[in-house]
């Protein structure tokens, strides 16, 4: 395995997490991937300071030192950064920009499963942005005000617009070229395969300044599959 750093000083390292890959070791088995332990075999000492859940790709940033850890930890708690994401959902939003504030709890029962909740959950709040729509789906950039787990996910379902390939909040089914493109064909003997068979959530860019004043501004590129997908939209879904 070998991570792409996108930024690095004497403080901060800043990775490129691909889908599919754990931010932080798993609490039962230690020897599934994660990206914080590919660090930690190359780094005297890191230090986690968010995590992104394991289908979202995108930037992921730690610490190498205590102080640094604290000071950031502080950004992230009272919201002094910024963290942008990018996503693909299903369908056309009647408002194309606006701001989602449904409060998030635990699902009682389902473990690892958030809920809407307007008397228990917690305050929360997603500004989102339309990038592009395509009737079937729509490109949206997120801004996220609060870090709820999968705030993001059941901000979107919750509002009829499920992001792309979300087993827990949506649908699991892959996009084929085939549900894009009419009368397309294939081979005989050929079998398709998606352009997109996992969620459609990109962790975009973070900005903060750190304890020094300097800026710090990195973003990450869209995925292969998240752009091969809006791509083929644009060919064959352009209004």
């Amino acid at each position: 395995m070998q991570l792409e750093i996108l930024y690095e000083d004497d403080h901060y390292v800043i990775i490129n997490k691909p889908s599919g890959l754990l931010s932080i070791p798993d609490r039962h088995n230690a020897e599934i991937p994660s990206a914080a332990a590919w660090l930690r075999s190359r780094y005297p000492a890191i230090f986690i300071l968010h995590r992104l859940d394991k289908e979202t790709s995108g930037v992921l940033c730690f610490a190498k030192d205590e102080e640094t850890h604290r000071y950031t930890s502080q950004l992230f708690e009272h919201r002094q950064l910024k963290k942008y994401y990018s996503g693909i959902v299903y369908g056309t939003l009647t408002h194309p920009d606006g701001r989602i504030e449904d409060p998030i709890m635990e699902h009682p029962v389902i473990k690892g499963k958030m809920i809407i909740h307007h008397k228990q959950g917690k305050p929360s709040a997603t500004d989102y942005t339309t990038l592009e729509s395509f009737g079937l789906f729509s490109f949206m950039r997120f801004d996220i005000h609060s870090g709820r787990t999968h705030q993001i996910r059941i901000h979107m379902q919750n509002a009829g617009h499920p992001i792309v390939c979300d087993a827990l909040y949506g649908k699991p089914d892959p996009v084929f070229i085939s549900s894009l493109k009419h009368r397309y064909k294939i081979g005989k003997d050929e079998e398709e395969k998606p352009m997109l068979s996992r969620m459609a959530l990109h962790a975009s860019q973070i900005i903060f300044t750190d304890a020094e004043g300097k800026l710090i501004d990195v973003s990450a590129p869209l995925p292969k599959d998240m752009d091969a997908l809006l791509k083929q939209c644009r060919k064959w879904l352009k209004k």
